[in-house]
């Protein structure tokens, strides 16, 4: 890590892209020592089972909040969750500006995250919950309290069961290898030895989504995707994919 006084701050992820479990064990310390700040993005659910941002000793953290009980629909809608620690709190902005181009291609900056027509029209407006943020926050509030402390690392342990038991059943494939020692909470990577390309399509035409291939993000990972398998999935599931990408 290259720290300097031109480091304003440091962001890690954990689970990483690759599902990966990072160990951030005296991060903290050098990023501080440089007068800088440590940000952590996570699964909001797998803090049920491994340490908490303010653990590592992040002074931000933020991710994605759809697994808190918010169906995918498509894409959306969804919300993120932001929090800073007692001394940032008074620095968060009410308003966030982003940056964007005006028609001539100049730089330019605008409120972003809001509905605009509420600033268009003001009282003429039609509708003032456009962008349905506060509804997703509220049903993810609801799911948070229905589950409790005990409920989320309930759920957390069941992420992790599933993953590792669908892992051991895809490392047992000829054709198929899986790294048994990385800790992970819900996603692992599989390298296969069979073009990716196929199994994809065979598995589509099965109902089936094989997961993520790895090389249009990274080209020297060919044939390599990202498995997840989270709560919502039974063991009979995993059995079911872990039997078809066999015959693939």
């Amino acid at each position: 890590m290259k720290l300097d006084a031109t480091v304003a701050g440091v962001i890690f992820q954990t689970p990483n892209f690759f599902g990966n479990i990072e160990d951030l064990e005296g991060v903290s310390e050098k990023i501080h020592a440089n007068d800088s700040i440590m940000i952590l993005t996570t699964h909001p659910l797998s803090l049920g089972l491994f340490k908490s941002p303010g653990e590592w000793g992040a002074d931000i953290a933020a991710g994605e909040g759809q697994p808190l009980g918010l169906a995918m629909e498509f894409g959306g809608p969804s919300l993120g969750y932001f929090v800073t620690s007692r001394a940032l709190m008074r620095r968060i902005p009410g308003r966030l500006a982003g940056l964007t181009e005006d028609a001539d291609g100049k730089r330019a900056f605008c409120l972003t995250l809001q509905a605009r027509e509420q600033h268009i029209r003001r009282e003429r407006a039609g509708s003032n919950i456009c962008s349905n943020q506060a509804l997703c926050a509220l049903a993810a509030c609801a799911y948070m309290t229905l589950l409790g402390k005990k409920g989320i690392r309930e759920i957390a342990e069941i992420n992790w069961d599933r993953a590792s038991y669908l892992r051991r059943k895809i490392a047992a494939l000829k054709n198929f290898e899986v790294d048994p020692a990385q800790p992970i909470f819900n996603e692992f990577r599989v390298r296969s030895k069979k073009p990716f390309a196929k199994i994809e399509e065979k598995l589509i035409a099965q109902g089936m989504f094989p997961g993520v291939a790895l090389e249009p993000f990274y080209p020297e990972l060919k044939d390599q995707f990202l498995v997840c398998a989270t709560e919502t999935k039974s063991k009979e599931d995993l059995d079911r994919f872990a039997e078809a990408l066999a015959r693939c």
